[in-house]
């Protein structure tokens, strides 16, 4: 790492400048005929002969207070080599490869997803507590295991940790579809005992699986995508884009695949899920390793600094070593010993101090709603009517614009820098939700929250602000990838999915509280306070950044 830090704590990954012709620093410049001839591949990855060394005359650190102005700069004239860095930066059947493992790692995760809560609606119709309590003890399983998650991504063999996550997604899905298939065919026949313990196997099944889809998240988005990219800024900005590009196609197609098959069984919706999960295994299997061979930087082995640096940065974590001697003589270890099967708590410290803090925890705060056509929404819209071939509709809807936010926001961030993007985004979504709710509330037919036209207009107000939604989650992720440095990129990322695993656990306890269909509008209304509150956070760290939150229009500038 360089020993360049961001002043106060604000350590970010190394950045680097190609001087121009004019002497200034830009982040990029077209190669010429002679550097084209003589380009030799970047430093990672291996191509059977050594990448030159970057020498002073090509290469220079910015400092801190340069790493945070890139975040907010303006680059207006720089398409064209913007173009020329990603084509460059990236070979082509690498990217392909890895789009190919992420695709089928998503596809089959967002297939289950959907899939799996759609199956309980049809085997427990007419209430929300089967379903949030499966996904409320999903991602409570979760945060249990999030910090040794996240201890085993930054320490561990790359290669180990994307082969223990697409055994651990595919082995509980098809144990998962078999035991659906029980409850569905012979539900009646079991009696009440059996089935609540084929349900409760069904649900920690659940658990495994949500723990190896997000460590392969994180794996790949978090890490791979910056060891690939060689910490190139605009190759990451766009291979980030298209990873998210891809998630959102996964969401749009493979709900409606699995609604598709529905309409005509459920029972043959879930063999479909199932032969779906077991034939894809050994093309991600084996693209992910092509990947990993070919590019030698994800190949070193693990620093020591990666334990050391967090345990140095943990104090907790040194006390948590005089536990056992402590715990007989005060309550204090057995109440951080609680705390932390909810949250890592070795690693809060940290992740609270750090500098992204801030956007992080309002991207986390968005996970705490039932605005999502997930479990919840998805029994309440067909509690009140909805097939679900209009589930399915309605979920691609919601999708298509969800995608367009992969295109969106980029060129937002282009435009207007990474943290104003963010703002224009949670804006939009704050704006399209404010909508939704007070169609949602105007009762135009007399019918109350609870008709099929009501829950339409919510459905819109949902569906618009996804563009909002996934365009923020694109710039915290920027913010998060150019300010938490590799050592630490496990651990803050875990921390982070903690919490939005957590706020989602909150959301399924809503339902669980209000639990019929006609008490809906309740956790409606907590879960858009809440993404209020996100935009408030995200205000505040964007004052902090920047001094201001908003440029004043000229007409009113006065000189002094």
């Amino acid at each position: 790492m360089s020993e360049e830090h961001v002043e106060g704590g604000k350590a970010s990954h190394e950045i680097t400048r190609v001087p121009t012709s004019t002497g200034s620093a830009s982040t990029a410049r077209k190669p010429d005929a002679a550097d084209t001839a003589e380009a030799a591949p970047g430093p990672g990855f291996d191509h059977g002969r050594p990448s030159p060394e970057p020498t002073m005359n090509n290469i220079a650190a910015v400092n801190a207070t340069s790493g945070h102005r890139l975040l907010n700069e303006c680059d207006d004239n720089d398409d064209d080599d913007d173009l020329d860095v990603i084509s460059n930066s990236v070979p082509r059947s690498l990217a392909l490869r890895l789009y190919v493992s992420h695709f089928l790692s998503t596809w089959n995760s967002r297939v289950f997803e959907f899939g799996a809560a759609l199956f309980l609606t049809s085997i427990y119709p007419g209430t929300l507590l089967p379903v949030s309590i499966y996904s409320l003890v999903r991602n409570a399983g979760y945060i249990i295991f999030a910090q040794p998650l996240g201890n085993w991504i930054n320490k561990g063999n790359r290669l180990s940790v994307i082969r223990a996550s697409i055994i651990g997604q595919r082995v509980p899905v098809a144990a998962s579809c078999a035991l659906l298939l029980v409850l569905l065919l012979k539900k009646d026949q079991l009696g009440s005992r059996k089935n609540a313990g084929v349900f409760a196997v069904t649900v920690f099944l659940s658990v495994a699986e949500k723990l190896s889809a997000t460590m392969n998240l994180i794996s790949v988005e978090r890490d791979w995508v910056v060891i690939i990219t060689d910490n190139n800024e605009i190759a990451r900005r766009q291979m980030n884009a298209r990873m998210r590009r891809i998630d959102l196609f996964c969401k749009l197609m493979g709900p409606l695949t699995v609604s598709l098959v529905a309409i005509a069984s459920t029972e043959i919706a879930i063999w479909t899920t199932l032969g779906m999960n077991l034939a894809s295994v050994i093309v991600e299997y084996v693209a992910i390793e092509q990947v990993y061979r070919r590019v030698s930087g994800l190949q070193r082995a693990s620093e020591p600094s990666r334990s050391s640096g967090r345990r140095d940065s943990s104090p907790l974590s040194q006390g948590a070593e005089t536990h056992s001697r402590s715990c007989l003589q005060s309550v204090r270890p057995v109440v951080l010993k609680s705390i932390s099967c909810l949250l890592p708590i070795e690693s809060l410290p940290f992740y609270f101090s750090h500098p992204a803090f801030l956007a992080s925890f309002a991207l986390s705060l968005l996970y705490f709603t039932v605005l999502s056509f997930s479990g919840q929404m998805i029994t309440y819209l067909a509690s009140v009517g909805y097939t679900p071939l209009y589930i399915g509709v309605a979920r691609v809807g919601s999708s298509i614009f969800e995608i367009s936010a992969t295109w969106a926001a980029p060129y937002l961030m282009r435009k207007i820098g990474v943290v104003r993007a963010g703002i224009w985004s949670l804006t939009w979504q704050m704006t399209c939700l404010a909508g939704g709710l007070g169609w949602y509330f105007s009762d135009f037919e007399g019918k109350g929250a609870n008709s099929i036209f009501a829950a339409t207009g919510l459905a819109v107000g949902v569906a618009l602000s996804r563009v909002g939604l996934w365009g923020f989650d694109l710039c915290a992720q920027n913010i998060i990838q150019d300010e938490v440095d590799d050592h630490h990129r496990g651990t803050f990322s875990a921390v982070e999915a903690s919490f939005q695993n957590l706020f989602e656990m909150l959301s399924y306890v809503t339902t669980i509280i209000f639990s019929r269909p006609n008490q809906f509008q309740w956790p409606v209304i907590i879960s858009v306070g809440a993404v209020y509150m996100a935009g408030g956070l995200y205000a505040y760290f964007l004052r902090k950044r920047r001094g201001h939150l908003f440029h004043a229009p000229r007409c009113v500038c006065i000189k002094a």
